[in-house]
């Protein structure tokens, strides 16, 4: 990953993080959508995630952060991605993302303020104005980054999430700690 300086403002935002949601195609994937044609007809869904994201979600899970993913898309590939990561919010289908992102405010009892949100296109602009830390990956939508508190180095489905578990982990004084108890 890419060394990042964190502004004071910046890392004052990220200090208060206790909830990581985020987008899932374009942000943990690579926003490829390939389908599979099968012998009857049907058609199967294949996503590919990176292993930098899965170790910066395992990261950040154990330094107690509540991770979770709103998407408007539905997949089997992702649910099995999320219960191996152990990722709390799994909400999909959400055409709008604000019903959902509410539900999990109630449900992790915080504040806007304690919530960062990766996103990439026009879709996460209604969460990334509201939440305390507002991150675009690196090839987001113009909007998104002009949105963004924060733009990753790192493009989607290449480790951008795990820049921005970085990031709030060092803003925390906690990264350190966190690399003695990473884990495979």
């Amino acid at each position: 990953m890419a060394r990042i300086t964190i502004p004071p403002a910046l890392a004052k935002r990220a200090k208060q993080i206790k909830v990581l949601l985020m987008d899932v195609d374009g942000t943990i994937t690579n926003g490829g959508v390939t389908l599979l044609s099968m012998p009857d007809g049907s058609a199967m869904e294949i996503k590919t995630f990176d292993a930098h994201d899965g170790q910066g979600m395992t990261l950040a899970r154990t330094a107690g952060i509540r991770t979770g993913v709103i998407t408007g898309r539905e997949s089997a590939a992702l649910r099995r991605r999320c219960k191996e990561m152990g990722i709390e919010f799994v909400y999909e289908k959400q055409p709008q993302k604000i019903p959902a992102y509410e539900e999990i405010l109630r449900k992790a009892g915080v504040p806007d303020s304690a919530v960062a949100y990766l996103g990439d296109d026009l879709p996460d602009l209604t969460v990334m104005r509201r939440v305390g830390l507002a991150v675009a990956v690196g090839d987001a939508a113009a909007e998104v980054k002009k949105a963004a508190h924060y733009t990753t180095k790192a493009v989607g489905g290449r480790g951008a999430l795990r820049e921005l578990v970085e990031l709030i982990l060092k803003s925390q004084g906690i990264w350190e700690e966190m690399i003695d108890k990473a884990r495979a």
